[in-house]
């Protein structure tokens, strides 16, 4: 029996190729909601990609992100706001564990550098966020319907190229003593904010 989510299916069997027949066999303690409850990862992937308005598409990239846990912790964000996909820019790979396995669900893209990030955006703006001199604030931006919010390492934030190939670049206004907030963080308020302006 699942210690977390749901036990084995009681009764007849639900139908539809959605459903998971060793999930029915065994309870889903999976880290979905309800809805998917055991559903193939395939299944749910789909029933995703078919809820988003193609007009409205938010697609997340992290340039040189060096914390597992940050990189998982957006991935988690991502597929809460149901993103498009996200990109991870630069060589590192990623410890996926932080994730907890919502990297499935989303559509993930490596990309070597800016350039090839761009190369593949095919003309999606891109929305640095970062709190340089000359950044908007973002209660005062309109987002793109349609938009890729690129966000810089942990430490250092954007490069000069990722500022090159943002449309605009966008700070969260802060007001305390701290001049930047963790990255994790920083990247849910912003996918956030396009979603009040895109729901």
């Amino acid at each position: 029996m699942a210690v977390n989510g749901v036990p084995p299916w009681v009764g007849q069997r639900p139908e539809g190729e959605q459903y998971d027949p060793e999930l029915l066999e065994q309870g889903d303690a999976r880290n979905v909601a309800d809805q998917y409850r055991y559903w193939t990862v395939e299944a749910i992937r789909a029933d995703l990609d078919s809820r988003r308005d193609p007009a409205r598409l938010m697609h997340v990239a992290i340039e040189n992100w060096t914390h597992d846990f940050n990189i998982g912790s957006v991935v988690r964000t991502a597929n809460a706001f149901n993103a498009a996909g996200v990109h991870i820019v630069g060589k590192r790979r990623w410890n996926k564990r932080g994730a907890m396995v919502t990297d499935r669900y989303l559509h993930v893209h490596h990309h070597e550098s800016v350039d090839a990030l761009v190369e593949w955006a095919a003309g999606i703006p891109v929305i640095g966020i970062d709190n340089i001199d000359g950044s908007i604030p973002i209660e005062s931006f309109t987002f793109p319907r349609t938009c890729i919010l690129l966000f810089g390492q942990e430490s250092t934030g954007l490069t000069r190229e990722a500022q090159a190939a943002s449309q605009a670049i966008v700070h969260i206004t802060q007001t305390g003593s701290t001049r930047s907030m963790n990255a994790g963080a920083a990247a849910a308020i912003a996918m956030y904010a396009w979603t009040t302006q895109n729901a």
